[in-house]
């Protein structure tokens, strides 16, 4: 199942469709219009567990469920300004939990023991973030990109302008994309970003396919989550 905003365009959803079953996710009244749909806001994703934000509305647990995930409560709700907008905004991979320590859900943390925590100071993780495996990453964000090059890890940053994301200048490339077995979905075409070619070279050298959701520009949705 794929977890994404109802503002995705009806082209990238037949794609989709065809790949596995979508669950259109919106809220209203939780956090400001920009992010309301975005499953990243909302949702963490660990290796067979959801992590999520008390106040997600219920019947998307219950979808969730439905497909044999199991879903986890945090603590803290999501509201409508930073740092409450981004305590589920986190990165975790069989090795890693990758947030800003500070504001992560404790229940995320607590899921996580046992894990490298690997702190950076950019809160909206996720968004900014987009992990294709245990080693290798895609990330818009100057800060994250030094700290996980630090690590050992093979990082490649790409510049955030020519993201779309209405009501802010620009988006984040974590929000455009996901992975689905060893396929990287983006919700855009890589030919209008300035770094597309580096990010296809990139991706390829990682023995990963990409598919490309439409021919339009990178628009950040609040990433593409396959559960």
């Amino acid at each position: 199942m794929f977890i994404v905003s109802k503002h995705i365009s009806y082209e990238a959803l037949k794609i989709l469709k065809k790949l596995d079953s979508v669950l259109l996710f919106e809220t209203e009244n939780i956090t400001y219009p920009a992010i309301s749909c975005h499953p990243d806001i909302f949702f963490c994703k660990a290796e067979k567990t959801i992590i999520t934000s008390p106040n997600t509305p219920e019947k998307y647990l219950k979808a969730i469920q439905t497909v044999g995930k199991n879903v986890i409560s945090g603590l803290t709700a999501v509201g409508k300004k930073y740092p409450d907008t981004a305590r589920y905004n986190a990165v975790i991979t069989s090795k890693y939990l990758i947030h800003k320590k500070q504001i992560t859900d404790t229940v995320i943390t607590n899921y996580c023991t046992g894990k490298k925590i690997i702190n950076i100071p950019q809160g909206y993780t996720r968004c900014s973030l987009l992990p294709l495996n245990e080693k290798r990453y895609i990330t818009s964000d100057e800060a994250i990109f030094k700290t996980l090059k630090n690590k050992g890890l093979a990082v490649l940053y790409v510049n955030p302008k020519n993201i779309l994301l209405p009501g802010f200048t620009h988006g984040f490339i974590g929000g455009t994309a996901g992975v689905f077995q060893n396929k990287v979905l983006f919700n855009g075409s890589l030919k209008n970003h300035q770094d597309g070619e580096k990010i296809r070279k990139f991706i390829n050298n990682s023995n990963m396919k990409i598919i490309e959701l439409h021919n339009g520009p990178l628009c950040d949705i609040g990433s593409i989550l396959s559960i």
